[in-house]
This record gives structure tokens, C-alpha cells and sequence, in this order.
């Protein structure tokens, strides 16, 4: 185990009813927020960048800005894998405001902690050991965790471990963490999609792959190698295993739990990790729990639909992908740009439903609208159409649905309150609510909760890129007062609940903030 916890007592609940119990404990409400720290130290937060001391490292090429998306599959080597990382991982620019500084990166984070960090397998790649790498994305390298004696995979392969050290998101969040850790590992996910288009590859999920096996496979179980004062604050949490499709149709084969574990086993380690918090300030024991409940075992696989992209895009709009900060409040969301927005939210696979909090779309009055998408879409219109009437939204199909129209300014206050009384969501040209379906599934399989996180986080970051695509930007929004939210829909149960939150409108820079380089010590054309 990557994150060691005493035994649950004996009378402890099933893991589903502990997991269901945190979804139900952490949701924010009028009266209080979920739990979280009662003071912070800027000063002092968790580094946002981890190292191996002692691991030897190889520096990789970065993406060509301008490249366009190829007609065949990139040759797998330093400059393809150096092009996906920085694509997927990388920095983008750094920005400083007076004394701080600090860096944007191609996938989103919550609160910009970024607690996802990216492991690489290589077997046959030219230039690379066959073996296990940690990816740096502060100087854009590759430290060599483990040389394997023997390959993950038949080689050329190249996959991708993610896992997530929580404690940069407890420090700021408290029990709400574990929500935000893989809300980021679904960015992080889509992140690779989409950097794997520009290379010609594809990227599938492997499953059944347990929590124990990846994290041994990663050397997260090394307990002696991550020192530090508290398990929680120093180690990572094994999230997910992507193998990459090198030709089209070919992802490499892999082994089965035992030899995956053989293979670490049986290899050469190198490093010991960066500290991240020296002196944490609080404990949030929940997180671990909820963590320990919602892990898989080696062949267990979780009943979720296979995510995938509805679009590539090119390495330039993948580096220009930033959050905004402010809305202008009377830009309109063009209807064409619109269309493509929902279509894109449409051929995308899932289970997530929408909630669309409409400001300013032209063709379209200010409101509350549905767009029951992915495979629990139709129980969602029938829990919205115990409310009243539902209108098909003309030149949509069936796609999209008014609930209710409202007065511009009442609705942009309602929205502004359900959004944890943030201006952005008021702002925004529109805002969207992400609805799952949750118990009973959650509480028969309790992996099924990350699986969920993770989809809306997917589903964030192609938001992210539309938007980016549309000519405007988008905001991740994980503060929203839950049970309010779904209200607004008639829901007062748990059988769907609200994941995650987002906004998309014409964003207004501060011109205080200046904009560098994203590695400026390379001598190579940088976006």
C-alpha cells in the first residue's frame, strides 16, 4: 500500500457506505463549508514540484508549437515522448504578480496545486533504458526511478502511471481533497488523450490493474525512499495505469498483476523523493479513509464507460490552454460556437449529465437548461421532468432541454449563491453543473467514485479546450453548495449527485501580471 492505515474496526461500515458517507459529509452547504484548514500560510505551502535526489535524468525535447496534427503516427523516440509530456504535463508560461511567481502548466489543477505526478514506462524506445521514469515538468526531464531487467511490454511501448500526493490538496482544501485529487487525475487523463492526437497515437486505459500492483509497479510502496514527518503529507496514492497506442489498433500487451509486480521485483531503483511539507500544519484522516475504501484490487474492473476525445487539437491550442479569472459580464456566447460545444459534449462518451446555468447565449434566454447526455442521460430527464414540462430546445434535437427561463438579473444572483457566492459563475456567459448518477453504484463499488471524479475532471478539460477552441475561456469551479445545486433539478435524493462545476465566457486579463517563458533556460523556439 502506497499509504499505510491502521485495520477499520470491526463494526466499521462496507467500504461504499464509508464512501458515500464522505461524498455526503463534504458537500458544502448555506450554513458551512466542508471542513478545511482555519489558516494558511502562503508562505509555506507544499512544493509543487517533486524530484528524486540521486536518479539519473535525461532532458527531453519540448513540443514543437506550430506542428500540425500528423497524417501518420509520430516514430516513438525523445522527441515524440518529449512532445506528449509537455503537451499533456508540461509548463506553459510562467506569470508573476510582484513578489510571487508561478507557473501555468498544459493540464488544469484545482487551486493550481497539481497533485498529479506522472510516472512513464518505457521498453524499446531509442535513447530511453528500458524502465520506469518520473517525469519533471519544472525543467521538462526524465529521472530514471527503476531499470528493468525485464520490459513492462513487448517493446516499442510507452505507458503512462498517474498517481496523486494529496497532501498538496488537503493543505488548502482539507476534507475536501480527495474530490479535487481526482477531479485533477481526470484532467490529467484527458490531458494525455489529447497530446497523444498530436502525435498520430491513441491512449487506452488499462484496467484491472489494483491498486497494491501500480503501486509497486511505480515504486510508490517503497516507504523508505519518501521520507518525511507524516505517511499522508509525503506519500502518493496510485491512481490509474494508460497504455499508449504507438500504431493505429496497437496498444501494448500487459502482463497480469503478478508480473507486473515481478517486474518491479526484479529491477535496478534509483532516488529518493523531494519533501513537499516539511512542517503540515493540520491532519485530515478522512482523506486516507476514503481513499483506502474506494481502491481497487488486481482484476476487479469497474462498471464505467471507456473515455475518449471528441476532437484532436493542436499543440498550440494545448499550449495556450489557461483558467480565467474574471468574465466580461456582457460578452454573448456565439450561437455556432454553442453548437459545437454541445455537439462536443454529445459525442463524447460518459455517464455525466449537464445542468447549464444560460446567461448570455445568443438564441437563447436566460435560464436553467438540460442536456441529458452520456448513458444515465435518460433517468436524468425523467427525474427533471417530474419538475413540469420540458421543452426540446429547437435546432438541438433532443439534446438539449429548458427547465426554466428567469429575469437576467435574479438568475445571475441565483447563480452567483449556488457557486459558493463567486462572481465568476455570475459573469460567465454560461455555467455548467455535472451530474452523475451515484447511489446505489457508489455504494456496491465503491472504486466506482473515482471513476466518476475522474469523468467530470476528463470532462473539464475538454471544456477547458473547447472554450480555448471558441476563442473565449474557461474556469474549473469545485465550490458549489451541493444539495442546492440539485434542487434546481427536483433531485432530493442521492441517486445523482453534482461532481463538478465550470464556466466558460470572454475572460478580462490583468494587465498587472506578466507573462514569461515556460522553460527560460532553453535554447529552443518556446510558445
Amino acid at each position: 500500500m502506497a499509504a499505510p492505515l491502521a485495520p477499520p474496526a470491526i463494526d466499521s461500515p462496507p467500504p461504499g457506505v464509508r464512501v458515500a458517507a464522505y461524498h455526503a459529509r463534504t458537500k458544502h452547504r448555506f450554513e458551512a463549508y466542508a471542513v478545511g484548514p482555519s489558516t494558511l500560510d502562503w508562505d509555506a505551502q507544499p512544493a509543487p514540484f517533486r524530484h528524486y535526489a540521486g536518479a539519473p535524468r535525461v532532458a527531453l525535447p519540448l513540443a514543437r508549437q506550430h506542428a500540425p496534427l500528423p497524417a501518420a503516427p509520430a516514430i516513438p523516440g525523445l522527441a515524440s515522448l518529449g512532445a506528449l509530456l509537455h503537451l499533456s504535463f508540461g509548463i506553459t508560461a510562467w506569470k508573476t504578480l510582484g513578489p510571487d511567481r508561478w507557473a501555468v502548466r498544459a493540464n488544469p489543477s484545482s487551486g493550481n496545486l497539481h497533485p498529479v505526478e506522472t510516472y512513464v514506462l518505457v521498453a524499446g524506445i531509442a535513447g530511453l533504458l528500458d524502465g520506469l521514469y518520473h517525469y519533471c515538468p519544472e525543467d521538462h526531464s526524465l529521472e530514471l526511478r527503476a531499470a528493468h531487467d525485464r520490459p513492462f511490454a513487448p517493446g516499442p511501448a510507452i505507458a503512462l502511471g498517474l498517481s496523486c500526493l494529496m497532501w498538496r490538496e488537503a493543505w488548502k482544501y482539507g476534507e475536501r481533497a480527495f474530490r479535487y485529487c481526482q477531479l485533477d487525475t481526470g484532467h490529467a487523463l484527458a490531458g494525455i488523450h489529447y497530446a497523444a492526437a498530436t502525435q498520430g497515437w491513441g491512449a487506452v486505459r488499462v484496467e484491472g490493474v489494483g491498486h497494491a500492483t501500480l503501486g509497486a509497479l511505480l515504486g510508490l510502496d517503497r516507504i523508505d525512499e519518501f521520507p518525511g514527518k507524516r505517511a499522508e503529507v509525503t506519500l502518493e496514492e496510485p491512481e490509474l495505469l494508460v497504455c499508449l497506442q504507438l500504431a493505429p489498433g496497437r496498444a501494448a500487451p500487459l502482463p497480469d498483476g503478478a508480473d507486473l509486480q515481478a517486474v518491479a521485483q526484479e529491477s535496478r531503483w534509483y532516488g529518493v523523493a523531494s519533501q513537499v511539507d516539511r512542517f503540515p500544519m493540520f491532519r485530515w484522516p478522512v482523506v486516507a479513509e476514503v481513499a483506502a475504501a474506494s481502491r481497487g484490487a488486481d482484476g476487479a474492473v469497474v462498471d464505467a464507460p471507456a473515455l475518449d476525445i471528441p476532437y484532436a487539437h493542436p499543440p498550440a491550442l494545448l499550449l495556450q490552454r489557461r483558467s480565467a479569472q474574471r468574465f466580461d459580464g456582457s460578452h454573448t456566447f456565439p450561437a455556432v460556437a454553442f453548437a459545437r460545444l454541445v455537439a462536443a459534449l454529445v459525442a463524447m462518451p460518459g455517464r455525466i449529465g449537464l445542468l447549464l446555468f444560460i446567461h448570455r447565449v445568443e438564441g437563447l434566454a436566460p435560464g436553467l437548461y438540460l442536456l441529458p447526455r452520456g448513458e444515465d442521460g435518460p433517468e436524468l430527464l425523467v427525474q427533471a421532468a417530474r419538475q413540469g414540462a420540458l421543452a426540446p430546445v429547437e435546432g438541438y434535437g433532443t439534446a438539449l432541454y429548458q427547465l426554466q427561463a428567469s429575469e437576467a438579473s435574479a438568475w445571475k444572483r441565483l447563480v452567483r449563491s449556488l457557486h459558493c457566492h463567486q462572481e465568476i459563475a455570475a459573469q460567465s456567459c454560461l455555467a455548467l453543473g455535472m451530474l452523475a448518477r451515484f447511489t446505489p453504484g457508489v455504494e456496491q463499488a465503491p472504486a466506482l467514485y473515482r471513476r466518476l471524479l475522474q469523468e467530470a475532471g476528463f470532462l473539464g478539460q475538454m471544456l477547458y479546450l473547447e472554450a480555448e477552441a471558441a476563442g473565449v475561456r474557461g474556469t474549473g469551479i469545485g465550490c458549489f453548495f451541493d444539495d442546492p445545486v440539485h434542487a434546481q433539478l427536483g433531485l432530493d435524493d442521492t441517486g445523482f449527485q453534482s461532481l463538478y462545476h465550470f464556466t466558460l465566457g470572454l475572460p478580462v486579463d490583468d494587465a498587472r501580471i506578466e507573462t514569461g517563458p515556460a522553460y527560460p533556460h532553453r535554447t529552443e523556439t518556446q510558445p
